[in-house]
């Protein structure tokens, strides 16, 4: 009878000990909170990169128009520079190379385009545009044969916003727009995956420059396509 009591009592004392144990308590709110802080750590690692390569095509798209804005600056006050399809080769090579360590030749697209104004029709026109990188993309202003603004639609200015860059008579903009494929590091994390970054900038050229000829020299090897 004695052991049957005791067989009893067995399951309620077991009961009672555990619900008054603590041991495990710390790997059971480990593994809770697991992954809430690995969804955390991932989101943070992949918006810190995005802000990073963001940063690096802003200023990537910046130094090329302003490099490309001093194109030709000399010393002589008495000779006015004609810009030579090297010159431009020259700046466009580098801003690749500004952007080697995101791939940028690979993954993007650099299009610097000489907005002018034709002082005959009073229109706003690109006179010349060149591209470098694999992405297949078009410029969103126009390009310097169909779509100059001289023919095809008219060209009210380059920008995004209402208010439109634009050049003045005599004057050229150097104007530059970048387009990359961001590739995210995770799967498709938190319904974000790849996308696509732009970027522009805009400088005015820096010292009175010869307009008239365009481009001189041999054939680019940054022509867009």
């Amino acid at each position: 009878m004695r052991n049957s009591f005791a067989k009893l009592a067995r399951p309620g004392r077991l009961i009672r000990r555990l619900r008054s144990s603590r041991s495990g308590v710390s790997m059971v709110e480990f593994a809770l909170v697991l992954p809430v802080l690995l969804t955390m750590g991932l989101y943070g690692t992949e918006i810190a990169r995005m802000a990073t390569i963001n940063m690096t095509l802003s200023q990537i798209a910046l130094s090329l128009a302003d490099n490309a804005s001093r194109l030709g600056q000399t010393d002589n006050s008495g000779v006015t520079p004609t810009i030579t399809e090297g010159n431009v080769d020259a700046v466009l090579a580098g801003a690749i190379r500004d952007g080697i360590a995101i791939d940028l030749e690979r993954e993007g697209r650099i299009i610097l385009s000489s907005l002018e104004y034709d002082d005959f029709t009073g229109r706003q026109y690109i006179k010349w545009q060149r591209c470098r990188g694999n992405l297949d993309v078009e410029s969103n202003y126009g390009n310097d044969s169909t779509l100059n603004g001289l023919s095809g639609s008219p060209i009210t200015g380059m920008g995004r916003g209402t208010k439109k860059v634009t050049a003045q008579s005599g004057m050229a903009v150097m104007y530059v727009e970048i387009e990359y494929t961001y590739r995210a590091l995770f799967e498709n994390p938190f319904g974000s995956g790849d996308r696509t970054l732009r970027k522009e900038a805009a400088y005015l050229i820096r010292d009175d420059r010869n307009l008239a000829p365009g481009l001189t020299g041999a054939n680019s090897n940054s022509e867009c396509e």
